[in-house]
């Protein structure tokens, strides 16, 4: 079985080669590592180069960049990766033992970069609400069997809440596996925008997608 690994990027010089290079000894097994660029201004592409099997233009907007990205994949398994998240190397395995037997789906646990104490009780909260739900979201490392991905459509192509949707579709078919192995993602939006102000931005904004508000209304109170 072979993993694809998609990373959709834009502007992200300054974490980009720090993600790849982690995903190096994926690369010698075999597996293949995507990065598709939403038209990045600064030096994503150049630093990325060297460390990917391919780089992809699309254009920007994560579901538009992760369904190019899994339109060029060859892999069995297809995992997404923000450009900021440091995965371990057991996650790979895991991901690989199980799916590597059943079309499956599902996520990891995520641990945020952060060291405010605040951002531990975040992190808690995302994961138990994954678990309960159903539901997993982008930072989370999601990964899919192709024929599952392909099955559901793949990611619907609108700015905001495409990892929500895609989960409850999935969903639809069996509830994800939640993998303990935990990733770390940058807490860099709740550091610069304050994190008890994400935590109500990020709660209202699902409650009004939950409530039928269009994800491009919400992708503007987002961005």
């Amino acid at each position: 079985m072979q993993l694809s690994v998609v990373i959709p990027a834009l502007n992200e010089a300054a974490y980009i080669a720090d993600t790849l290079q982690q995903l190096q000894a994926l690369r010698a097994r075999g597996h293949e590592v995507i990065l598709v660029d939403g038209g990045s201004e600064d030096d994503t592409l150049q630093r990325a180069a060297a460390l990917v099997d391919r780089c992809l233009s699309a254009p920007a907007g994560r579901a538009r960049q992760m369904n190019a990205g899994a339109a060029a994949a060859r892999g069995d398994i297809l995992w997404f990766l923000h450009a900021d998240t440091r995965v371990p190397p057991a996650a790979a395995q895991a991901i690989l033992a199980t799916c590597g037997k059943t079309d499956c789906w599902g996520r990891c646990d995520v641990r945020l970069s952060g060291r405010q104490p605040l951002l531990r009780l975040v992190e808690r909260l995302m994961n138990l609400r994954s678990r309960v739900t159903g539901i997993a979201t982008g930072d989370q490392a999601m990964f899919v069997t192709r024929a599952w991905f392909d099955r559901v459509g793949g990611f619907p192509e609108q700015p905001l809440m495409e990892d929500i949707e895609l989960s409850k579709r999935l969903r639809r078919i069996q509830r994800p596996l939640c993998l303990r192995h935990k990733v770390v993602t940058s807490s860099r939006r709740w550091e610069q925008q304050g994190i008890v102000r994400t935590i109500g931005l990020m709660w209202a904004l699902r409650l009004a997608y939950f409530l039928g508000v269009p994800a491009e209304r919400l992708a503007v109170r987002y961005d």
